[in-house]
């Protein structure tokens, strides 16, 4: 008899294990010693505890259906009750229990996931069709319909949901695609017949410009080509493949007329700068003159460089304003000399202002003698603003001889 407190065996080879109803038998015994017996049904117990172990460990970290543990629990779970080892049987029974209650918790988070994902997948195909609904009205025919391809891609790649919900939403996700589809044909449909009107007017327009590329009529015939030029970016553009033949053809013509007028053009360049030499020498001996002190000779001697000046001719446009500001500042301050001069030489102007400066300084000399007065009478303040008085009378008297002075008075 072993002292084993989960079993024993009795003198007849009879193994027992001992439960909570009582003791029930394991099985028979007649190899060996009643220690042997025990520890083969020992193994046994151990061997049912490693197996609910590792089923522990799947339901815990795999993805184990609740239908196969159930199955794997029911099966260790009569081999518990059959009582065919010696061990704490009740405690793999409580296991066990434990393990059912894992299985129910897993099966329903993993029903709680299906309809979360189930959700999801809803709202991921709910936000497709409304992206789709919205590029089917767009004009960027390029990206958009790259980005509806995008769209497919996506949608083969989401979960089904119920076939009702499924449908309904792929029916107005494919008539999103559709009705762009439609109206991306019927554009390009229009843009071909837009694309074939322009090549019918470029033709038209190659056509005069290559008329045109002879002419010697400058100014009418460039005016005429920048007309043609607005105009054939007004037409759009025609077919690829004419598009590129028709603006050499355009281009060529135009090459030739302006080849032929930048040719006159350099001519007349090339005369015009020697025009400009000629102006810039005439500019250095009209500023010569300056500043004036015979003012009849300097008038003369302008005057014969100015004609001189007229019978050069044209300098370049740009180099115009230049040379001629520094003839017109020479004529000016001609001009000024004159006026100078003439206010010199007036009598009348001349009496006026010594007429105006006598009244001032008359005022003046006034204005001292009161001023005097009040301060022998102690009249600080009437002083003070006599004072203030003769300031404004002295700077116009000052002014006032300034002008008399110019008249030579």
């Amino acid at each position: 008899m072993s002292g084993d407190p989960w079993g024993r065996v009795d003198e007849t080879g009879t193994v027992y294990v001992r439960t909570a109803d009582g003791e029930q038998v394991v099985g028979s015994w007649q190899a060996g010693s009643p220690d042997e017996a025990l520890a083969y049904f020992e193994r046994k117990y151990e061997g049912l505890k490693v197996e609910i172990g590792l089923l522990e460990k799947r339901v815990k970290t795999t993805d184990l259906s609740a239908k196969d543990a159930q199955a794997a629990i029911d099966h260790l779970r009569e081999q518990v009750v059959a009582h065919h080892a010696v061990g704490d049987l009740a405690a793999l029974g409580v296991r066990l229990d434990k393990l059912v209650e894992l299985v129910e918790t897993r099966r329903e988070e993993r029903k709680a996931q299906r309809a979360k994902q189930s959700d999801e997948a809803r709202r991921a195909k709910e936000d497709l069709v409304t992206e789709a609904e919205e590029l089917a009205a767009s004009d960027q025919w390029r990206s958009a319909g790259e980005r509806l391809r995008a769209l497919v891609d996506i949608w083969k790649g989401l979960p089904r949901l119920d076939r009702k919900s499924d449908d309904e939403l792929w029916h107005r996700f494919s008539h999103a695609r559709s009705a762009f589809s439609k109206r991306r044909k019927q554009h390009f449909a229009q843009l071909d017949a837009q694309r074939e009107d322009a090549r019918k007017t470029k033709e038209r327009l190659v056509t005069e410009a290559e008329a045109l590329s002879g002419s010697t009529d400058w100014g009418t015939t460039a005016a005429r080509y920048r007309e043609l030029m607005a105009d054939w970016k007004a037409a759009g553009r025609a077919q690829r493949e004419h598009e590129d033949d028709l603006w050499n053809r355009f281009r060529g013509a135009q090459d030739v007329f302006f080849a032929a007028r930048g040719s006159v053009f350099a001519e007349r360049d090339a005369e015009q700068s020697e025009n400009l030499k000629l102006k810039e020498e005439l500019a250095e001996e009209a500023e010569k003159l300056l500043p004036v002190t015979d003012l009849k000779a300097s008038r003369a001697a302008f005057r014969t460089l100015n004609e001189r000046w007229e019978a050069i001719g044209h300098v370049p446009r740009d180099a115009r304003p230049k040379i001629e500001g520094r003839m017109q500042a020479v004529e000016r301050a001609l001009q000024e000399a004159e006026e100078t001069e003439w206010r010199r030489s007036n009598p009348e102007a001349r009496a006026r202002a010594a007429g105006l400066t006598g009244q001032l300084q008359s005022a003046v000399d006034k204005l001292r003698g009161q001023i005097d007065t009040a301060r022998g009478q102690g009249n600080t303040a009437r002083a003070e603003k006599l004072e203030r008085e003769l300031e404004g009378r002295q700077a116009l008297l000052d002014q006032a001889l300034k002008g008399l002075h110019e008249f030579g008075g």
